[in-house]
């Protein structure tokens, strides 16, 4: 009995030696879970704070062996505000992920990940933590896949030009299909366990259009908005809102029994705003209401991050006015759905950008890159690159607790 309590005991320092020698996140729990004590000595680690999921490696990225796929990274120095000191190795944890071996990521919200396999054209909803899955309609079933046939070696799928009636349809191999059809998916909720009470928006094909799936569906469903190259897409406040690339608005109403009616917003496009493409835009939505429309500028050569423009568009507002800070605020972009949360929530500062990598056609889809990963601070304007040394075959992507919304 003397020597259990001798361990229970044990100086907090040592404890905390110990820890530091531990990236597992199942090794880290297992290690709070020796005694009571160990438990209020140790922090946690929690799905309710910030997640960075990153591909384990791109040698092994392709590959049969269950150890690969992706890591869950998330710091463990809770006296260290999150930025790119708590990046580094020595203070983060990793949360093995085997189920993602072979997969792309193409969305995520909180804690839920939209998944694409690379070799199947599957495509399902994953959660980090609880590994719940929810299927959603493979990539055969977009509006512009005419057919698939997984026989047809080389020339699987049958694709149509939505956005051009002359042009004839043509073949491509499934393996180009998979890994560049789906650009972005956004989900409106976080489903509850096995609970499928959620609405999904993808952008996808050559011309980056919408299409919109509910649970029960077969397909995914055209929006008719096919001659439109859409950079992001949003829910809010019981709407589906998108922005193409020239900066123009377009808004959906969810709540009708057919699915999504609308088109172009009346608010023009910001006359100042950049178009290009070396230019991404995203649009989030406020807690009071506005919308904000960011314009990421990306440098010529590299494809790195150099700047941003923000503008607001308030509550029933007729025209965009530009903004020069997030207050106290920061912003998170990317393949996640684009949100706006509370520095607070992830003990940080505000006024921030938190970004990856999303520019999908200036990427190679078939081998790794460096991806432009980082914490855009709007006080001076200044940068901080994550990972920056480091090749992945799909760019890591944010992952949080819908807790923080």
């Amino acid at each position: 009995m003397g020597d259990i309590d001798g361990w229970a005991n044990i100086h907090h320092d040592i404890l905390k030696e110990i820890a530091k020698h531990l990236y597992s996140y199942d090794d880290f729990i297992q290690l709070r879970l020796v005694c009571k004590q160990w438990s209020l000595k140790l922090p946690e680690i929690s799905s309710k704070i910030l997640w960075l999921l990153v591909p384990e490696s791109f040698s092994n990225y392709f590959s049969e062996d269950d150890e690969g796929g992706y890591h869950l990274m998330q710091r463990i120095a809770d006296e260290v505000r999150l930025d790119i000191q708590s990046l580094d190795e020595a203070k983060i944890h990793h949360l093995n992920l085997p189920e993602m071996q072979n997969k792309l990521i193409r969305g995520s919200f909180g804690e839920w990940l939209i998944v694409l396999d690379i070799y199947q054209g599957s495509m399902c909803m994953l959660n980090a933590f609880t590994k719940v899955r929810l299927d959603l309609p493979p990539i055969s079933t977009f509006p512009d896949i005419i057919d698939y046939n997984p026989n047809n070696y080389g020339l699987e799928y049958t694709v149509r030009d939505l956005g051009d009636d002359d042009m004839d349809d043509y073949h491509e191999p499934s393996s180009y299909i998979n890994c560049i059809h789906v650009w972005k998916v956004i989900i409106n909720s976080c489903p509850i366990n096995d609970n499928e009470d959620f609405m999904a928006v993808a952008i996808h094909g050559l011309r980056r259009t919408l299409a919109f799936y509910k649970p029960n569906d077969k397909r995914w469903l055209d929006l008719s908005t096919r001659k439109q190259a859409f950079d992001d897409v949003i829910f809010f406040g019981e709407k589906i809102y998108a922005v193409e690339e020239g900066g123009q608005l377009y808004e959906f109403d969810t709540k009708t029994k057919s699915g999504p009616v609308g088109g172009i917003h009346e608010v023009k496009p910001p006359s100042d705003a950049a178009v290009g493409l070396y230019q991404l835009k995203y649009l989030v939505g406020c807690a009071n209401g506005s919308l904000l429309m960011l314009v990421r500028h990306f440098t010529i050569r590299e494809s790195r991050t150099y700047k941003f423009d923000i503008y607001e568009l308030k509550k029933n507002a007729k025209e965009w006015s530009r903004l020069d800070s997030l207050k106290n605020y920061i912003v998170m972009i990317g393949f996640n759905s684009s949100v706006q949360i509370l520095p607070a929530s992830i003990q940080t500062k505000g006024n921030q950008i938190y970004f990856t990598d999303n520019l999908l056609n200036l990427q190679s889809w078939d081998y790794a890159e460096h991806q432009d990963i980082g914490i855009f601070d709007l006080d001076d304007g200044s940068y901080q690159r994550v990972l920056s040394d480091v090749k992945f075959m799909c760019p890591p992507v944010w992952c949080y607790s819908s807790s923080l919304l």
